[in-house]
């Protein structure tokens, strides 16, 4: 409990840390490593050589990550405490994920859509080339709620089951996704376990974000009834099964509209609306959005703190 309340306080007040020995991007040149190698050995069964790089990868991140904390809190409990903090912090990105939406919003600010376009096309992966304001402005929106879920629930989620190992061995879970789970002839087949195992993980979390947002969204008197609405209705728009859930309740309550066809690699990709288009979205939706996503980590911190009194660790 303390571990988990001193790495919430860091990423409060740090954010995320730009390092080179940062988990995910060690899990990254890990997984990288082990493509290259499994590729060359099973190049005609790309499907079953995704799945063992992935079984590799977690069990490695999973092990190593438990032998330090064990090794750590041998030496002096003390120092237990430092490093099972640090590495959960490493673990969440609420303040991450509010600092690179703010960044789009103050070229928003200074009337500069050809900066925010490229501020933008750092943290998605649509075409930001033609968006305009009300584009770019939407675009930070889904972002951030789709994030929520897992750069800050999720962990939470699974910290509060296992500790730091587990909570890092949930990074190694996205960290995998976000670098082979696309439906590209180069990773269609190596990507797909991938793809499906995160799936599978942020099930939950995904579910528990859009509930959290609900209630967040009463609390912060916004749209509550159309919050609740729009995600029992628009819940299931998107072709992940997860994504849609925390974007639907975040458009509810904000009444905005959010979704739709957008490019991809110069491509028009044809997607549903999230929401009901009642009003303008304004630079002030992601502030509030902001609001929301300090608001669920907080309840987030919460339920892992219940989580972990209920397993009794």
């Amino acid at each position: 409990m303390i571990c988990l309340t001193i790495g919430v306080l860091l990423d409060f007040i740090i954010g995320d840390p730009q390092n080179p020995i940062h988990p995910v991007r060690i899990i990254a040149m890990l997984a990288k490593n082990l493509e290259e190698r499994l590729r060359k050995i099973m190049n005609n069964n790309l499907k079953l050589a995704g799945a063992i790089m992935w079984f590799l990868v977690i069990a490695i991140t999973f092990f190593v990550s438990s032998v330090v904390v064990i090794i750590f809190n041998r030496i002096n409990n003390y120092l237990g405490i430092l490093v099972s903090s640090v590495m959960i912090y490493f673990c969440i990105s609420s303040k991450g994920l509010i600092v690179e939406g703010l960044k789009v919003v103050k070229f928003i600010l200074n009337n500069d859509i050809i900066g925010a376009r490229k501020q933008l096309s750092y943290i998605v992966g649509r075409d930001t080339s033609s968006l305009e304001k009300d584009g770019i402005l939407k675009a930070v929106v889904e972002t951030l709620a789709e994030n929520l879920s897992d750069g800050v629930v999720a962990p939470l989620f699974y910290i509060g089951i296992g500790g730091a190992p587990l909570g890092i061995m949930y990074k190694a879970v996205n960290t995998m996704d976000s670098m082979f789970g696309y439906k590209n002839e180069r990773y269609r087949e190596f990507g797909y376990f991938s793809a499906k195992a995160d799936d599978i993980f942020n099930y939950i979390p995904a579910r528990l974000t859009a509930i959290l947002i609900i209630l967040v969204s009463f609390i912060l008197r916004l749209n509550t009834k159309n919050s609740f609405k729009v995600y029992k209705r628009d819940r299931n728009k998107h072709l992940s099964p997860n994504s849609a859930h925390p974007e639907a309740a975040v458009a509810g309550a904000l009444n905005l509209r959010l979704g739709g066809p957008n490019y991809y690699f110069g491509k028009l990709v044809e997607k549903p609306y999230i929401g009901d288009y009642l009003k303008d979205i304004e630079v002030e939706d992601v502030y509030i959005t902001n609001k929301i996503i300090y608001s669920v980590t907080i309840l987030s911190y919460i339920i892992a703190i219940v989580l972990i009194f209920i397993i009794g660790r």
